[in-house]
This record gives structure tokens, C-alpha cells and sequence, in this order.
């Protein structure tokens, strides 16, 4: 499977050097879209990869699936071109925030013959989520996120302080560098509107934890994850970026599991 990954930073370079060190994956990165072309040229030596400055070019080189690895404006820039010519993976699920936006995408891959798939990224159990919702019988979930103070405010303090309380949505346009799980919890449940968020800064805490709540029909469930951060990008949760790789995976496997 040839990959072509939108972007070159932290990500995009994880993707890289992962996928170059497990050759037997049957995976294997070809290009890249990137908007200054001098600036990663040795990556691109390094890595034996294509750089691409023109959409249409990649979009329409030898890759079979393409990664958006970017930026929320890189998937309202290209993802309804890319949707309509190849698999494409999302990160910057952020972009699905938009009601408008998400319903052009959904529109384009219901009359399309290309899948789009969101990893899960730094949280788990949204199976356990897809399935409790699957008969409408999902009725509450609840996302507490603990973050490292200083990622997430700019001022010093000297205990845990809660900094946001409310829906998914409203986090989100809040925090869109710190939400990205609320938007997938948001997909596979019951809506950005439903979906309640808390977040806390705290100045002891190097890991970032997400604990989740559901009620519903089925009862109630209970998750926590603690996340440890990519040594490359401590903005970036090891998980989140493995997630990627695994979700990869799902496009050349005969058997799903969850």
C-alpha cells in the first residue's frame, strides 16, 4: 500500500520513520504535499519519498491512500478533492466541528467509492461508544480531560484548576489545538451538542488523561487513559500517532475487528 501523507511536521515524520522500520507491513510512504518544497528536500532524500507542491499532482500520483497530517485548514482546503480520488485518513478532525463542512464530506463519500476514516486517536472505546449508540440507546457521555498546566494556559498555577466546562462543541472552538477527542467521542456518539466536557490544567501532571462516561440503555461505562507524549512533539500523545498506523492498517486487512 502506497501512502501520501499531506503535511511534514511531527506527525508526518512519526509516519515516516515508523512505517520505513516495519517493511514486512505491506506499507510504504511515496509522497508528500508540502508547501515549501526547499525546506524538506533532505527529508525526502532521507526517506526516498516525492515532494509535491500541486494538489491535483498528488492527488493524482501513484498512492493508493493519502494521510492528512496538517492542519484544520489543510482539510477545508483539500479533503473534498481528495475524498472524491482516494482513501484518505483525517487527523485534524477538528474540521468536523463545522456542521456544514462535515455534511459536504459525508455528502462526497456517500456518492463516492473512497473511504474516509478518522483514527481514534488519543482515547479508546469508541466501539463500546458505536455500540451503545447503535439502537439510539446511548443517552449521556461525559469527557474529563487533565492536561499539563502549561499546555493548556499561560499563566502559573500552583494547583489543579478546571478551565472549561461545557459542551463538545463549545471546547472545541475553545481549545481546537487540545480537542481533538471530543470531536471523534462527539462522531461516534451522540453529537458535539450532547457530548459534555470538562478540562483541567494542572501543574503536576505530565501526562495527558482522558476518562470517559456513558449511560444508556445498555448501563454504564467507565474508561481512563493515561497518555504518555511523542519524544518528538510533546503536543502529541504517543497513542494518537500509533492510532494512525493502525487505522493504516485496517485498509489492507481482510478481517475488522470492533
Amino acid at each position: 500500500m502506497r501512502i501520501g501523507i499531506i503535511g511534514a511536521g511531527a506527525i508526518a515524520q512519526f509516519l515516516l520513520s515508523e512505517i520505513e522500520a516495519q517493511p514486512n507491513e505491506g506499507m510504504q510512504v511515496t509522497g508528500l504535499l508540502v508547501r515549501d518544497r526547499k525546506k524538506y528536500l533532505a527529508m525526502a532524500e532521507q526517506y526516498q519519498v516525492d515532494l509535491y507542491t500541486d494538489l491535483h499532482e498528488f492527488i493524482h500520483s501513484d498512492v493508493d491512500v493519502i494521510v492528512e497530517a496538517a492542519t484544520i485548514q489543510a482539510v477545508y482546503d483539500h479533503l473534498p478533492a481528495v475524498i472524491q480520488a482516494k482513501d484518505t485518513v483525517v487527523i485534524s478532525v477538528g474540521a468536523f466541528a463545522d456542521d456544514s463542512f462535515y455534511e459536504k464530506v459525508s455528502g462526497i463519500v456517500d456518492k463516492g467509492n473512497c473511504q474516509l476514516l478518522l483514527p481514534a486517536g488519543a482515547i479508546g472505546g469508541l466501539d463500546m461508544v458505536q455500540s451503545a449508540n447503535a439502537l439510539g440507546g446511548l443517552k449521556e457521555v461525559f469527557l474529563t480531560t487533565t492536561k499539563p498546566a502549561h499546555s493548556l494556559v499561560d499563566r502559573s498555577l500552583t494547583q489543579a484548576e478546571i478551565i472549561f466546562e461545557g459542551s463538545a462543541r463549545e471546547a472545541i472552538a475553545r481549545f481546537p489545538k487540545n480537542m481533538n477527542v471530543a470531536i471523534v467521542l462527539s462522531l461516534a456518539g451522540i453529537g458535539l451538542d450532547q457530548t459534555k466536557v470538562k478540562l483541567i490544567a494542572d501543574p503536576d501532571f505530565q501526562q495527558n488523561v482522558h476518562q470517559i462516561q456513558l449511560n444508556g440503555a445498555f448501563g454504564s461505562a467507565e474508561t481512563k487513559l493515561i497518555n504518555d507524549a511523542l519524544e518528538s512533539n510533546p503536543k502529541t500523545s504517543y497513542l494518537a500517532a500509533a492510532s494512525i498506523i493502525a487505522t493504516l492498517q485496517k485498509f489492507r486487512g481482510s478481517i475488522q475487528i470492533g
